[in-house]
Order: structure tokens, then sequence, then C-alpha cells
């Protein structure tokens, strides 16, 4: 279970920019102005091999009692912090303790399970004298960093990890039984009534107001003697729609519920097609590296016409993603649900499948044929060879020179050329490059005596001339 991390503190103190560090993203805005972030934001940091749910928050105020949004802000901040299994408190080092911040030491020691203090904006200052006057709060752990160059991160998130429970614990119960299958999206568009129809009994609660799903229930079950594990989860709305403390921890369980499975079904509403949340939502199973499968839910009473418009709207909006299998069912009749085990299987087997070192050289070597690396200030980029580096996604190890100029095209046109030659179905390819350090770097080359003497013959002709 991937563990939850929130980043609280004052407006301004370098909450998103250490968001978008750890994520590897741009998602949090960042501007040199207090209060632009006001929702929580949700992303999937990793650090040293190992992935964790991390939440951006807005600024925490100290006297807020004008403002209503400011208020709302804080509110917010306080729920990640208590949901959250480490919480980070960013501070700015260069304005020092104020009272703000003694304040809202009170309010996050009653409300963080553990709180770790980060002094930002530690560039070009000693990190001792930065550190000196947060030393009157009492906290154990304190760390200097700057968010904007990654100093100190490191250790701060060491820090973090060695006091957090190691990876690989269950969070469903019974979710260790066959292939396991998490139903995911927005809410009232069907999740329930088709992990009914998969089942085929009335197991969840189905009701025509968004909402009804609260947690994340794994239920195991068997067809044609293949063991399986469906997860229903509650439905994902729009941040700012979530006013439900209860509903607040629906999402992070949602999230983590990803995290486990092998597969994705994300159901979305043929009346809506793929809206801003769906989009979302397909974010965050992309960003998993979980196979996929999208369900266009209510298919049935739709006219050949709006049939097609949707079909077309589909095929423009996910063309990033054309591995994934798309389905048009509906969960309440059960047309086209059967269909979802014959992708299932084939992404079980997918899922398993082990190539040997040999083919996927033979594949990397055709793909070079067809298509060259570009060149990279006059030099060609090499790509000498490739192993298997981990399974659930596969995850490709190429090894080359000038590998860290490799464009992102590039890295799509191999990871599809190797999809479609290991004739894999529903699940991604992850590329990812490796440069061998050069043996001559630092070293100079000593001269032979007839070479010194060359040389400066070399240099009285150029000289002279």
């Amino acid at each position: 279970m991937k563990s939850v991390i929130a980043i609280v503190g004052r407006p301004n103190v370098g909450k998103s920019t250490l968001f978008n560090y750890l994520t590897g993203s741009r998602d949090a805005l960042v501007a040199d102005v207090p209060g632009i972030t006001r929702d929580r934001q949700y992303g999937i940091g990793s650090y040293k091999g190992r992935s964790f749910i991390l939440i951006d928050t807005g600024g925490l105020e100290e006297d807020n009692r004008d403002s209503k949004i400011a208020e709302a802000i804080g509110r917010q901040s306080v729920l990640a912090a208590k949901e959250a299994d480490a919480v980070i408190w960013m501070v700015d080092g260069r304005e020092g303790l104020t009272v703000a911040d003694e304040n809202l030491a009170r309010t996050l020691r009653a409300s963080c399970k553990s709180l770790y203090l980060a002094v930002n904006k530690c560039e070009g200052l000693d990190t001792d004298m930065a550190l000196a006057d947060f030393h009157i709060l009492g906290l154990e752990h304190l760390q200097a960093i700057s968010a904007q160059r990654g100093s100190g991160i490191g250790a701060l998130m060491d820090t973090i990890f060695a006091a957090l429970p190691a990876p690989g614990t269950p969070m469903l119960e019974g979710a260790d039984s066959g292939l396991r299958i998490t139903v995911i999206g927005r809410p009232n568009v069907g999740k329930s009534t088709l992990v009914n129809r998969m089942l085929g009994e009335e197991r969840m609660i189905t009701y025509d107001q968004p909402g009804t799903t609260r947690d994340s229930i794994a239920i195991p079950f068997e067809r044609d003697g293949t063991p399986y594990t469906l997860i229903d989860t509650a439905g994902v709305r729009r941040r700012a729609r979530i006013s439900d403390h209860v509903e607040k921890i629906s999402v992070i369980k949602t999230l983590q519920a990803i995290d486990e499975t092998e597969i994705t079904i994300l159901v979305v509403d043929a009346h809506d097609c793929i809206s801003e949340q769906d989009a979302s939502l397909l974010g965050l199973a992309v960003d998993s590296g979980k196979a996929l499968i999208i369900a266009v839910n209510k298919w049935d009473g739709l006219d050949p016409a709006e049939r097609t418009q949707i079909k077309a709207q589909l095929d423009r909006k996910l063309g990033f993603i054309d591995y994934a299998c798309l389905h048009f069912i509906s969960a309440l009749h059960g047309s086209g649900v059967g269909n979802l085990f014959n992708s299932i299987d084939q992404i079980g087997k997918c899922i398993a499948v082990d190539p040997a070192t040999s083919q996927l050289n033979r594949i990397l070597q055709d793909c070079v044929e067809r298509h060259m690396p570009p060149l990279v200030h006059g030099r060609r980029i090499k790509l000498r060879y490739v192993h298997v580096g981990g399974h659930n996604p596969l995850r490709l190890i190429i090894h080359g020179n000038q590998t860290g100029q490799v464009p992102d095209a590039y890295r799509r046109y191999l990871a599809n050329s190797f999809r479609k030659a290991l004739k894999l179905i529903g699940t991604p390819v992850f590329i990812e490059f490796r440069q061998g350090d050069n043996p001559f770097k630092g070293r100079k080359n000593t001269l032979t005596k007839r070479q010194e003497q060359k040389r400066k013959r070399v240099m009285r002709h150029n000289k002279a001339r």
C-alpha cells in the first residue's frame, strides 16, 4: 500500500515547488504570489524506487476570520494533514520563525501523526543558522532544504521513509485471490451496477444518487474456475465539489486501490463521453502503469448518430493511450459486460509475459533500422542493448550513449514498437534509458616526446600565419 504524504505550511513558502519536484511534474501552479493553491492537489511521487501519494495544500494563515476562502483553505489543509501518514510542514528559512509559525505548530501537533519540519529557501545560507530559530518549536525532525534546487530533499525523504511502514502490506482484505481488478470512475456512472453484473448477484448497494459507495470493497469470486478479486471504489468528484470528510478519505482509498491492482477498469458515462474529471482519473491510471480497460457505460438507448459521434470523440481524446481496451457496455442490462472478461483474461496473460533478452534486442535492432535515433550536436544517439527491468508494467532498460537526449517522441515510438512486437494488449510498456560513465572523463591524455615536438611545430606554424 502506498503511503500518503501531505505538504502544509503558510502561503508562499514553496509547497507547490516541492510538490512538483517530488512528482516530477508541473501539475501544481507556482508563482511568487501568496494564495495560488486553494484546492488540494493529488499526485504520485517516487523516491529511490518507492512510490507514494503526495498532497499539495493551500496556505495556512494565522488569522483568516476576514476571508471565507482563506478559512475554507485552512480546513482543507488540516483535513489533508489528518489523512496523511506523514506531514511535511514547510517554513521560510529567510524569514525565520514568525508568530504565525508558532501558532500553527500547536494546530499541526494535534492533527498530524508524524510531523517533519522542512526549512525552505536555504540555498546560500548557513544550515545551522537557518535552523537555529526553529529549534524552539520542539520538533524532532528538522531539515534545511531548497525546493527549487533540490538540495536537502533527499535527506528529508530518507528520514520520512525510515519511520513509515515497509511497502507491500495489502490495504484490502481478501485482495490476494487471483487477478485483481479495480473499477474506478466518477460518481453515478454505474460502477457498483457493473460490479454486480460481473458478479452475477446484487452484492453492492446501487442507488440513483452520487456517493452511495464510500469505501473500497474487495470481493473475491470465480468465473469458469478462474479466481478474481473485484474492487469497487468510491466515485471521485472534482475536489472543489467535495465537502464531506468521509468522501475526502474515499479519494485516498481509491488511489491506493489503483496501486494494489493489476487491471483498472475506468467506467465513463456515454452521455458525457470523456469529461474533465474522467481525464484526470485516466491520468492517474496511466501514471500508475496498470493495465487499463475503458468501459463506456449506458450505451443502450443511444441512436446510431449519437453512437457515431461519441466514437469519433473517443478516438480524438484517447489517442495517447492506444494500448487501452475499449468496450461499449450497459451495466444495467448486461450487454457487452461478458466481453470485459475476454480482455481481462488476455491482459492477465500479457502481464505474465517474460520476454528473452535476445528477443528484445532483435526488436530494438529492427526499431533502430526502421527509424534511426536523432542527431545530437552532430553525433548520432546509439542504443546498444536492452533487458527487462521489471514487470506489471513491463519495464525495459535500454543502454547506450547520449540517452539523456532521447526525445519523448522517440521513446513513445520504441514503447509502441515493443508492445506491438510482443503482442501486448491493454498494458503499457515503460522505457528507461541508461548511460554508462565515460572511463576517460577527467583524464588528461599524456603526449609522447615526439607528439610534443609536433604540437609545438604546429603552434609555431599557426602563429607565423
